[in-house]
């Protein structure tokens, strides 16, 4: 089961009702046409989209499964481990990297490395997902592949799996807040990476506010799951499962939010910076309870509380999906810049880079007539566009990048994983000519 994804029925789905949605699925010519469409974006290579010239650990984390389905795996296994070329001597991982000729924005802190000279790396470091995005960038290639060697392979003679390890012990060291038991970054909008307090916002200084989220930890939490897969030292494996466990627990006792059955914004170890007439814990972030589901935090009747919460969240707000970050919004004037009004980027925007993934995690957990009704504003607005957007704002605006590979990745997946649970039900056959390839999807009921 190491080259799956694996869909198990363990929610509300009911037997008379499935053959009829999965035949709905599988007649649903709007998902074939954006399946192409992602698979035909992604093959034009790893860079986060149009106007981003950088190669995003982060994104394409999210996108390399269907990469792997469209470009030579040597490609892929080469990008992989130039990030490790650019791992500094602090055991730290870099956001990204991009060739010099093409480091033509302003950051005043670069980071490359001898065993890349051709390239330089950036970090937006209020952000901590970058060493747990890389960590599962390379699970999801092993899985797909096969393809184990790459933890054996030297890189600057140090073997990818080690450095992986190093990765975890920097977190533990630089961004692990020991009262709670958790890692912590500087104080965003749910998964972003700005904080409000000055004009750029992507760098940690003396204006950042340590934050503990549910994103950050449960992306460590993913990680560590795919390290346990790849680490063949049962000393080490255990070490992870400890860890891995207690990062768990901690997250139930520290952020779940037992009363109102939804996560906590952020816990502040050194005091609060939200405005005294402003209550953060109004807020739901979608983004990270999505990937929070991933990790293994919620229960099925859990997984049905925060998908009604977001279904309302997106009805009160205007916004066209569940993809929406947060809701409600940050006060206007909040954050700098853009994000200083409502609905805007990171603060209330509409990301279907995120929204994606919470369509995944509702096929896994067997909300398929839930995920087949919440894709479809996505679909629909793929088609209407012809293009995958980084982000809408309200009136189903589209912004940002007008080829997002994040948002083309999370829907071939997404519908990959329809089809595949669909084929299930049916006993359908799809041909190999079809764009989801259902004969390397494994169901399992």
């Amino acid at each position: 089961m190491f080259n799956t994804i694996l869909v198990c029925s363990c929610g509300s789905e009911k037997k008379p009702e499935k053959q009829g949605l999965a035949q709905t699925i599988l007649a649903d010519t709007s998902l074939r046409t954006v399946d192409r469409m992602a698979r035909s974006l992604i093959r034009e290579g790893f860079n986060a989209g149009s106007g981003y010239s950088q190669i995003w650990a982060r994104d394409m984390n999210t996108f390399i499964e269907t990469a792997l389905e469209e470009v030579p795996k040597e490609e892929v296994r080469g990008a992989i481990l130039l990030f490790f070329a650019l791992q500094q001597k602090n055991d730290e991982m870099v956001d990204g990297y991009v060739l010099k000729k093409d480091f033509t924005w302003h950051d005043d802190t670069p980071y490359y490395s001898d065993a890349a000279p051709n390239h330089v790396g950036f970090k937006n470091t209020v952000e901590t997902d970058q060493e747990t995005s890389l960590i599962q960038l390379v699970g999801k290639y092993v899985k797909k592949t096969s393809d184990r060697d790459l933890l054996k392979e030297e890189v600057a003679g140090v073997t990818v799996l080690a450095r992986m390890e190093q990765m975890i012990r920097y977190l533990l060291r630089e961004r692990y807040n020991k009262k709670y038991g958790l890692l912590y970054g500087a104080m965003t909008a749910d998964w972003g990476d700005v904080q409000p307090y000055d004009d750029f916002g992507c760098d940690w200084n003396e204006l950042s506010h340590e934050a503990i989220d549910v994103y950050d930890n449960a992306m460590l939490i993913i990680s560590l799951n795919y390290l346990i897969d790849m680490t063949e030292n049962q000393e080490d494996v255990r070490r992870w499962c400890v860890l891995r466990d207690e990062i768990k627990a901690n997250v139930r006792k520290h952020l779940w939010d037992a009363k109102n059955e939804k996560f906590i914004p952020h816990v502040y170890p050194n005091g609060s910076p939200i405005p005294e007439d402003f209550d953060e814990n109004k807020i739901h972030y979608h983004g990270g309870t999505a990937i929070a589901i991933e990790a293994g935090l919620l229960s099925n009747e859990e997984i049905t509380i925060v998908n009604k919460q977001m279904l309302e969240n997106a009805k009160l707000s205007g916004m066209p999906s569940i993809g929406l970050t947060l809701y409600p919004t940050y006060p206007k004037g909040f954050f700098h810049g853009n994000m200083s009004n409502p609905y805007m980027y990171q603060n209330g925007g509409d990301w279907t880079w995120f929204g994606g993934r919470m369509i995944q995690q509702l096929v896994l957990n067997n909300f398929t007539t839930e995920a087949y009704s919440e894709i479809r504003p996505m679909i629909d607005r793929v088609i209407k566009n012809k293009g995958f957007f980084e982000w809408y704002g309200q009136g189903n605006v589209p912004s940002g990048s007008g080829s997002f590979k994040g948002s083309a990745g999370t829907l071939s997946k997404a519908i990959t994983m329809m089809y595949a649970w669909a084929t299930k039900e049916t006993g359908a056959n799809i041909s190999a000519k079809e764009p989801v390839e259902a004969s390397s999807v494994e169901v399992e009921q």
